[in-house]
């Protein structure tokens, strides 16, 4: 895999891809900044698809179930800078004031092409040339003035940033009849759902009569039939889309639960 990440340190970071296409199932830990330089990313919800050309800012939220796409474009690398807006500094950064905003909804934000945050992580680019470490003075101040801008420019901003709450617990059925299509390990759906391993897993089994990972596969398959008989998708296009990790191990499953390839639903050529 043509994949290449520089870090200029621990929350600045320079990514580079040449491939065909990078895929990921995120819920990230921190709020990620992202200016794509070049190429194209897509992300996928439960709810929403959003789609990023070359030139896009974008901040996704954290704990923010998602499948992201990256794929480079006319003639161009994937090509982008991330920062990562960890919970210690900016609890820090909104402590220094005397009320906290009030809470709003998590959402991916988009600023396409806004000169201000363009302007200050295209200043990070002659950094990644340094061949020693990147001064961690100058890195706090960095991460700090795009926190500054995002509060210039995005009126809901801080109500995202300044929430600071983990997950509690919810109802485990809805959640995983809307989110069963991130391939995410299950510590990250027992975390999200508020619950620890064990609990999760006996939860699980409460809920549906199945384990997780056999409920997990089963509707997997069942929604990429349904992409394959009904939508008319391209079976390469299905298998990403339903949370398998590759196309082999998703047309070996396939076969195997329903007694014939993908292919068999969809004539179009993989």
């Amino acid at each position: 895999m043509d994949y290449h990440v520089n870090y200029i340190n621990k929350d600045i970071k320079l990514s580079h891809y040449n491939g065909k296409l990078f895929k990921t199932e995120a819920a990230f830990d921190d709020h990620l900044l992202v200016w794509l330089i070049s190429g194209e990313t897509k992300i996928i919800q439960a709810d929403e698809t959003f789609e990023f050309g070359a030139g896009s800012t974008f901040l996704i939220p954290r704990n923010q179930l998602a499948t992201i796409i990256n794929k480079p474009k006319d003639g161009l690398p994937h090509k982008a800078v991330a920062m990562h807006l960890k919970t210690e500094r900016l609890r820090e950064m909104y402590g220094q004031g005397n009320t906290m905003p009030k809470t709003v909804q998590s959402k991916i934000f988009s600023f396409h092409k806004h000169p201000l945050l363009e302007s200050c992580l295209a200043s990070l680019i002659p950094y990644f040339e340094m061949q020693e470490n990147f001064p961690e003075h100058i890195a706090s101040l960095k991460i700090n003035e795009a926190v500054f801008i995002l509060q210039t420019i995005e009126k809901d901003i801080d109500g995202i940033l300044s929430n600071f709450e983990e997950p509690g617990k919810i109802d485990l059925i809805p959640f995983m009849e809307k989110n069963f299509m991130f391939n995410l390990p299950l510590e990250k759906f027992g975390y999200l759902t508020g619950r620890s391993m064990t609990t999760f897993k006996r939860d699980f089994f409460k809920a549906f009569s199945s384990t997780p990972q056999r409920w997990l596969t089963k509707k997997r398959l069942e929604a990429a039939h349904y992409l394959l008989a009904q939508k008319n998708k391209k079976p390469v296009e299905v298998f990403y889309e339903t949370g398998f990790e590759n196309f082999s191990h998703f047309s070996f499953a396939f076969k195997k639960h329903f007694g014939y390839s993908p292919s068999t639903l969809n004539t179009t050529d993989l």
